[in-house]
């Protein structure tokens, strides 16, 4: 994992990433004991900055314009296990432990829960709990 020192505040490694024409990279969320794939979201260089010095996962929210620092709503935070950046340095996985084991906001375990079977999308994973419990009404 990538660790920050706070009497080397060299951000260099950084620049091995290739930011979108936004300045985004898209991070991929994958629990850490089973594997799976949990979201996907974006990064800057400030949200993944505070990723590493945190140790809980900070994306950059394009319909909020802001950092989103995954939890703060539903406490269901992501702490960082492991970031790794992929051959052509455009696509960052994130391994995780997954707090609460809900990653989406609609209250699944991920993200990823509509499957598509023939011609159509099916909802194959269940709402664990009801987002209005999580976020309220």
């Amino acid at each position: 994992m990538i660790t920050a020192s706070p009497t080397q505040p060299d951000a260099s490694w950084l620049d091995a990433l290739h930011w979108d024409a936004e300045g985004l990279v898209p991070a991929i969320a994958q629990e850490e004991g089973t594997g799976t794939v949990l979201m996907m979201a974006w990064m800057n260089r400030e949200s993944l900055q505070q990723t590493v010095r945190r140790g809980e996962v900070v994306y950059w929210s394009r319909s909020r314009q802001r950092l989103w620092h995954k939890g703060e709503e539903s406490g269901h935070v992501q702490k960082v296990k492991r970031i790794q950046l992929d051959c052509d340095g455009d696509v960052l996985l994130l391994t995780v432990e997954q707090v609460g084991g809900i990653a989406c906001h609609t209250g699944r375990a991920n993200c990823f829960f509509r499957t598509l079977e023939g011609d159509r999308w099916h909802v194959s994973d269940p709402v664990l709990k009801d987002p209005r419990e999580i976020y309220g009404s």
